[in-house]
């Protein structure tokens, strides 16, 4: 998410009594100067140090709020990290909502879906860092912020309704289908930054999707007699 691979495969499998209430525990009493001094310093250091190397203290420290202060509003390393991680897909799915305003047409909506996230991603490099290189999955997976309901949903609904029209594979779970454009965005941000983040990733976006897009169409339209 912006999600890992297997993400919509695994929502349905989530036991959701055992996961931590930090999406619900985001501090709105947190005076907002603290927090945004908060937000950049979490996003630096846990885009730049393996997630169980990242230490709170440091945090603190750099972002002049105490260390009882973080823990009694964020409860743990996991709340705090995650609380921004899912402040900041919040802005990402809106993004996806308004881009998306005026377009019919299934393969354009899902070619803007694709840029939509490579170039947030390129503008917001930290973000992609977190929830694709930093941080381990199955520590991600226990929080409830992993879910993204809305993103996920609004893609399985666009991708459904390709396949009740017989443009998309009918023959996989709509699921598939999603994890198939997820798993090239990580791929594509992963490269990006191992290449030194020399050309542009959004630049890049067109040609993925067609690959992609020829991925998840419908084999049997090819088998159709003109």
């Amino acid at each position: 998410m912006f999600f890992a691979i297997g993400l919509s495969g695994g929502l349905a499998r989530l036991n959701m009594s055992v996961i931590p209430q930090s999406l619900e525990q985001f501090p709105e009493t947190l005076e907002p100067e603290s927090r945004e001094r908060l937000e950049k310093v979490v996003m630096e250091v846990f885009s730049k140090e393996d997630f169980h190397k990242a230490n709170i203290r440091t945090v603190a420290k750099m972002a002049g709020v105490s260390f009882s202060t973080i823990y009694k509003y964020y409860g743990s390393k996991e709340g705090l990290l995650f609380a921004f991680v899912n402040k900041r897909l919040g802005v990402l799915t809106e993004r996806i909502v308004d881009h998306l305003q005026g377009i019919e047409n299934l393969k354009e909506k899902m070619r803007k879906v694709f840029w939509v996230q490579l170039d947030y991603y390129e503008r917001d490099p930290e973000l992609g860092r977190i929830i694709f290189m930093t941080v381990p999955l199955a520590t991600w997976m226990k929080d409830r912020t992993f879910v993204q309901k809305k993103m996920i949903h609004l893609y399985l609904d666009t991708l459904r309704q390709g396949q009740e029209q017989g443009i998309l594979n009918p023959h996989v779970r709509t699921g598939v289908l999603l994890d198939m454009m997820h798993g090239l965005v990580q791929r594509s941000f992963f490269m990006w930054i191992y290449r030194g983040q020399q050309t542009s990733l959004s630049g890049q976006a067109n040609r993925l999707f067609e690959m992609c897009w020829r991925g998840i169409t419908n084999p049997d339209l090819d088998r159709i007699p003109s």
